[in-house]
């Protein structure tokens, strides 16, 4: 199924926004809990509003097969590094 020609521009936005902002932040993060260390007040903001602009644009993703295997791969992300952010938060108490 397609992408409704009414959201193609919000899909595009939101591929920009992630291509130039969330992900290389995503990957930062990543680096940070894989050294070991806890996350930030900012960092966790961060990780909230990313996984709830991924709840919001689920729907759009379902009906973009093509966006379907980029979508599992970020949610995955988002997975790794709360769960070793997780890890290193209860290390450290």
């Amino acid at each position: 199924m397609k992408i409704p020609s009414d959201k193609l521009g919000v899909v595009t936005a939101l591929l920009e926004r992630l291509e130039k902002q969330r992900l290389p932040r995503l990957l930062s993060l990543k680096e940070k809990v894989n050294r070991g260390e806890v996350l930030s007040d900012a960092d966790l903001s961060f990780l909230t509003d990313a996984s709830a602009d991924a709840r919001r644009i689920k729907p759009l993703m379902d009906k973009a097969p093509q966006y379907q295997s980029l979508f599992v791969k970020l949610v995955g992300l988002y997975e790794d590094i709360t769960r070793k952010a997780l890890e290193n938060e209860q290390g450290s108490l």
